[in-house]
């Protein structure tokens, strides 16, 4: 097959990082300036659209037959901005599908690394690198430029304004070609799996797709947030009497003229100053919290995002979480919406849509809450449509008891499924039977396995909130430990998942345990899922850790966002491996939907969001889907729970 690889530059008035590429793309305003392409890894030639040449009818014609392989790096970028781009020079809907292309992007996160091309081109320790030079010419020639009377008040730079920069610039164009041409050379014998291949297909498409928002409900509830907030800063002005409430300075000033010294005004530091204070201190910094609350960014965010068509697109990345393979959330976040537990979800939404706020506040309490809580219910579905939405129970507990063979767990989950009470049963050595719903026995069970599964301490306790649930501090320590010894297998999973990964980069050997090979091969340790799936820790090495004992490091992406060295160890690898599996079995799942004829609209975690024809096909029958589990998965007890709706929300 032939391939052309491909890098374009272009314009838009649009900010593409806040409103990602499809509301850029369709823009009046926007234009493909630069063209580069290479056929078949032949000679890399420029089309200077923005100095009036025109894409050749051979190079049209190549990108819309699906019989020739598109690459590039970040391919979505591309395929976006020439469809757009096509449909206006052709005069016609055009559709780019993305089944005949490739994206050296993906390509490259399946390794390990990183997400852009001047980092990967970097670690690959390429010849060719990408121009340093490139993030001033883009945001010269781009990007909308102030007008100022010494560039005659224009708000766009083109390329008879600096010569030199535009030959700059289609230089820079030509090298990114040359650089991704390059990392498909360097990774030519690490192809994309057809699978990924056909679930990033599928990503695209349902990128494409896009999620409705209800663009009345998100301006109301924007509106209705700006009011309290001008109505929040009057009464915090009043009370305090500072020029800014805001200040965090100011406030605390203000505080320590009234006896109250705080170091810091963190969320957890003024809620706990809240239940230690009382009069006007205390409103200050309920008032305080209040304001601070960002419910309204996420609603901001869809305002931007939101294209001409109602829906927004493009609010999840494949393969954006390079350590398991699980999809990243972009924009809105969609991954990382408040959880909504208000009991007449409609009422508070139909207030909200009508502008009727003080019957908010009088109904429900603090506006900011509720518009938090809310915020799912601003995606919608089309006419004539609900959506359905179907998640597995409990997956990763599912996944780590079968992986480790803890076979009480399992009857668990094949049995009754509350694990929960099985937990604190074990735990306590009690009958299961006593172990109730709103015991502190069913509590500490369920703290524990939120925190224990991955070899949490007492620390991961005190972060999922043992203390606030009422777990006194010196019992956390017997938690751990009575955790550990219901769960044997799990403990042993740990350590030889350890142990395997260890003696696979000491000896450049392979090894297996539980079913997960372990090869080490052209300076990276391969671990080999139950779905034949790679996780890729890039150039790993013995090291002393933390821990004082050899332990393993790799490089990577770390907590500073920068690629460096990372101390990893056997429970944090299976959590990779727990997650990264959870994550096959949501795109196997996603793969039969797609198949079936459903139109998933998002995904978020391990649920799936369908977007359905009223009256057609059933809840059962979308969980059904999800409850079959891939062949590679025998002896996993899989379930699925799901509820239909008029607007999304957590069921």
């Amino acid at each position: 097959m032939h391939v052309i690889s491909i890098d374009i530059e272009t314009f838009s008035d649009i900010d593409l990082g806040k409103c990602g590429v499809y509301r850029y793309a369709e823009s009046p305003s926007f234009d493909i300036l630069l063209f580069s392409y290479s056929m078949d890894d032949g000679q890399i030639k420029l089309i200077d659209l923005a100095s009036g040449e025109k894409l050749p009818e051979e190079i049209i014609n190549a990108l819309m037959d699906e019989s020739i392989i598109k690459t590039a790096f970040n391919a979505n970028f591309e395929r976006v901005c020439l469809m757009k781009y096509l449909c206006r020079v052709l005069g016609k809907e055009v559709y780019l599908d993305p089944s005949s292309w490739r994206c050296s992007e993906v390509q490259a996160a399946m390794l390990g690394l990183p997400l852009h091309l001047e980092g990967v081109a970097q670690v690959l320790q390429l010849e060719e690198q990408k121009m340093s030079e490139g993030k001033a010419l883009i945001r010269y020639f781009c990007m909308p430029c102030k007008p100022t009377a010494a560039n005659g008040g224009r708000t766009r730079n083109l390329p008879s304004d600096a010569p030199e920069k535009w030959e700059q610039f289609k230089a820079y164009n030509i090298r990114d070609v040359g650089v991704e041409l390059a990392i498909r050379k360097k990774l030519e014998k690490y192809p994309i799996p057809e699978t990924e291949h056909d679930l990033y297909v599928l990503d695209q498409k349902i990128n494409d797709r896009g999620f409705q928002a209800d663009m009345n409900f998100v301006m109301q509830a924007i509106t209705c947030d700006r009011q309290f907030s001008v109505a929040a800063t009057e009464k915090a002005y009043e009370l305090t009497g500072l020029e800014n409430p805001n200040s965090v300075a100011q406030l605390k000033d203000w505080l320590a003229g009234r006896g109250v010294e705080v170091e810091s005004l963190s969320k957890k530091n003024v809620q706990e100053l809240v239940g230690e204070t009382k009069g006007e201190v205390k409103e200050a910094l309920k008032l305080r919290l209040l304001m601070a609350k960002t419910s309204v960014r996420k609603y901001e965010a869809l305002e931007r995002a939101v294209c001409s068509d109602g829906r927004v697109h493009g609010l999840l990345q494949f393969y954006g979480a390079n350590r398991t393979g699980r999809w990243a959330g972009r924009l809105v976040q969609v991954q990382n919406l408040p959880q909504n537990h208000l009991e007449d979800l409609k009422l508070a939404r139909d207030l909200v849509k009508e502008g009727r706020f003080e019957d908010i506040e009088l109904l429900f309490g603090n506006i900011p809450g509720v518009l938090s809580e809310l915020i799912r219910t601003a995606f919608v579905p089309k006419e004539g449509h609900r959506f359905i939405v179907a998640d597995f129970s409990a997956i990763e507990a599912r996944v780590i008891s079968w992986l480790a063979g803890e076979k009480w767990r399992l009857e668990v989950f094949a049995s009754h499924g509350k694990i929960y009470e099985a937990a604190a049963s074990m735990m306590f050595h009690v009958p299961i039977e006593e172990v109730t719903k709103g015991s502190p026995l069913r509590q500490k069970g369920k703290i524990s396995e939120l925190a224990c599964g991955y070899g949490g301490g007492v620390g991961a306790l005190k972060a999922m909130g043992a203390l606030e649930m009422g777990v006194e501090e010196n019992e956390l320590q017997g938690l751990i430990d009575n955790w550990r010894t219901a769960n044997p297998r799990i403990v042993n999973f740990w350590w030889e998942v350890d142990k395997a990964a260890i003696t696979a980069v000491k000896e450049r050997t392979k090894t297996r345990t539980h079913g997960i090979n372990f090869t080490y091969q052209s300076g990276m340790l391969f671990v080999t899922l139950p779905s034949g799936r790679n996780l890729v820790y890039v150039k790993p090495k013995l090291m002393l850790n933390k821990f004082g004992r050899e332990g393993l490091t790799y490089e990577g992406i770390g907590a500073t966002k920068k690629w460096e060295r990372i101390e990893t160890y056997g429970p944090k690898i299976v959590e990779n491996i727990v997650q990264a599996t959870s994550r096959d079995l949501l795109a196997d799942a996603m793969l039969r939907l797609d198949q079936a004829g459903f139109a998933i609209v998002a995904h978020v975690h391990d649920e799936v969001i369908c977007e359905v024809p009223i009256g057609e096909s059933s809840v059962e029958e979308i969980c059904s889907f999800m409850s079959k589990g891939p062949k590679w998965a025998q002896g996993l007890p899989l379930t699925a729970d799901g509820y239909e709706c008029e607007f999304y929300q957590k069921s």
